[in-house]
């Protein structure tokens, strides 16, 4: 759907030729934006709340950088996730205000009339090597206007670490956990906060981890009730969830 066509919409909604309830309906399946190699949706911010994100991997630069430039006409925030370097180039030749997160390979474009933080989430890594995927979960929740705690190094390996942030997380809507290895920590931050856990197994560890599927397996069978999994590596995904709950939660009434 074109503005002209949007605009006739609602000019039919003014003349009482439709409800609002059936305008509602069909603004819910706008069109996307067929760029050949892509299929952009930019509705996706209507139906949701959150825009369409791009994931960079396994696109050339130069797909990745056309899609960015595309989303950033239509004058919404962008996300582009898995960017390396190259890209990154890429993209910022055609959209120079976008900006490169290395440590979370991620770009970012913020359009959005500032505005206050709407929930408070907690992201917290098990160890130093988890961090990039942490990185990646706090870069996405800052994008969509979350308040972030970064909550970096608390692993089981040293309780102490994770005992003195309590304070922090007791303040929290969403926490998301970030481990690699036999993935333990998810578990023991279910039983000291009462909101959603959201537990991220990262590929980091040694063999025996295999990628990371070792601490995916030990944060599926976690005892904590409050405990639920991403997949292998994916901050953005905890992130995107986060927000949604986060955002629920200080819903004003």
């Amino acid at each position: 759907m074109n503005s002209a066509s949007l605009l006739e919409l609602l000019a039919s909604v003014e003349r009482g030729e439709i409800s609002p309830d059936q305008a509602a309906k069909r603004l819910a399946h706008l069109p996307y934006e067929d760029i050949g190699h892509a299929r952009i949706d930019h509705h996706r911010g209507l139906r949701i709340g959150l825009p369409e994100v791009i994931y960079a991997q396994g696109k050339s630069p130069d797909q990745t950088a056309e899609i960015f430039a595309r989303m950033a006409a239509n004058g919404t925030d962008v996300l582009a996730t898995r960017a390396s370097e190259p890209t990154a180039e890429a993209v910022l030749a055609l959209t120079p205000a976008a900006i490169y997160h290395p440590r979370a390979r991620a770009i970012t474009l913020r359009q959005s009339p500032a505005a206050p933080t709407r929930g408070h989430i907690a992201i917290l890594s098990a160890g130093t090597s988890d961090q990039p995927i942490a990185e990646e979960a706090a870069v996405t929740a800052e994008l969509f206007n979350a308040r972030v705690s970064r909550l970096y190094d608390v692993g089981v390996a040293g309780l102490h670490r994770l005992l003195s942030q309590r304070e922090t997380l007791a303040t929290a809507d969403v926490v998301i956990v970030c481990a690699g290895m036999e993935g333990a920590l998810p578990s023991v931050v279910g039983g000291l906060v009462g909101v959603p856990v959201i537990a991220v197994p990262t590929s980091v560890g040694y063999g025996a981890s295999f990628d990371g599927a070792a601490a995916l397996l030990g944060m599926l069978n976690s005892c904590s009730p409050n405990v639920t999994v991403v997949n292998i590596d994916n901050g953005f995904g905890a992130a995107y969830t986060a927000v949604l709950i986060a955002r629920a939660s200080n819903k004003e009434s």
